[in-house]
């Protein structure tokens, strides 16, 4: 049993393919993404989404669609994340995507979104305690999301503001300049000032900010980590970041301020962050996976 899940996110249109394994985990068939860029589109239009990235919406959506039936999905769906709740003309968007791929097309709330990426993080990380959280930083926006092993979510937070989108309202200048970075900071510090989440015994972080930080300090991202991360990355243009980390450049020029909104995260957290083996994606997939078969059983 194969289910195919395409993620519209703020930064890129992500595809995966995925069954489970004995274990009921999920296992990856096939993975790719496209760089399409709604987000940033989203910040220097004013909120729209113009024509020549809704068509481009629809043609990689329809193309991942095409890949993941030819690779034995049974069941295919389309998330929008972000952006289908900030694009003042979000409707456009559902309508293309669906008209295009002629398939299931969600707009996912926020809650929604920050709970697929719990249980999805959650049921690849193995042995866990009790309560755990998860920290998703994305493109357009950001999630905290603290739940048991147990009962799943209980508790959840999402930062109208993700790693492009701060990066699109404070940094003008590659790499940013001191008071560029202040401002970014003092901001991240604002949108995280008011949350109080349950401190739970473990925490993860999911998301490409979680992902391509490992890279630059390794997969424990607690405060030193971070703060070293920022280091780091705050005085390098985006093309060095890219070269000596082995990330790709659009990644690369959002990861300092992806850093900045982890740090934010993981210090209401205080608990340090595990990079995530699994994600939004993952749950999502887990949830098809449990529809199919229950509708076959």
């Amino acid at each position: 049993m194969r289910v195919g899940i395409v993620d519209v996110g703020a930064n890129t249109l992500r595809l995966l393919v995925a069954t489970c394994d004995d274990r009921g985990r999920v296992e990856p068939i096939h993975q790719e993404r496209r760089q399409l860029g709604l987000g940033e589109e989203l910040e220097r239009s004013g909120g729209f989404i113009g024509d020549e990235k809704l068509e481009a919406a629809g043609i990689v959506a329809q193309a991942h669609i095409r890949r993941a039936r030819k690779l034995g999905a049974g069941r295919v769906t389309v998330l929008v994340t972000s952006p289908g709740r900030q694009a003042a003309n979000a409707d456009a968007l559902v309508r293309r995507l669906r008209d295009t791929t002629d398939t299931e097309v969600r707009v996912l709330s926020a809650d929604e979104e920050g709970a697929l990426a719990w249980h999805g993080a959650v049921a690849a990380a193995g042995r866990l305690p009790e309560s755990v959280a998860v920290c998703d930083v994305g493109g357009g926006s950001a999630q905290l999301v603290v739940g048991t092993t147990d009962h799943g979510p209980s508790w959840s937070h999402s930062v109208d503001i993700g790693s492009l989108r701060l990066s699109e309202r404070f940094f003008r200048h590659d790499p940013p300049t001191a008071r560029e970075l202040e401002r970014a900071s003092s901001e991240a510090a604002r949108l995280f000032a008011d949350v109080t989440p349950p401190l739970p015994l473990a925490a993860l972080a999911t998301g490409g900010t979680a992902r391509a930080l490992r890279r630059v300090v390794g997969s424990e991202l607690g405060e030193p980590e971070l703060a070293r991360a920022l280091r780091k990355l705050a005085t390098r243009p985006s093309h060095e970041i890219a070269k000596e980390f082995g990330v790709d450049r659009a990644r690369a020029r959002t990861l300092t301020a992806g850093a900045i909104l982890l740090s934010e995260a993981q210090r209401r957290l205080t608990v340090p962050l595990a990079t995530a083996r699994g994600g939004l994606r993952e749950g999502a997939a887990l949830v098809l996976l449990a529809e199919t078969a229950a509708a076959t059983a």
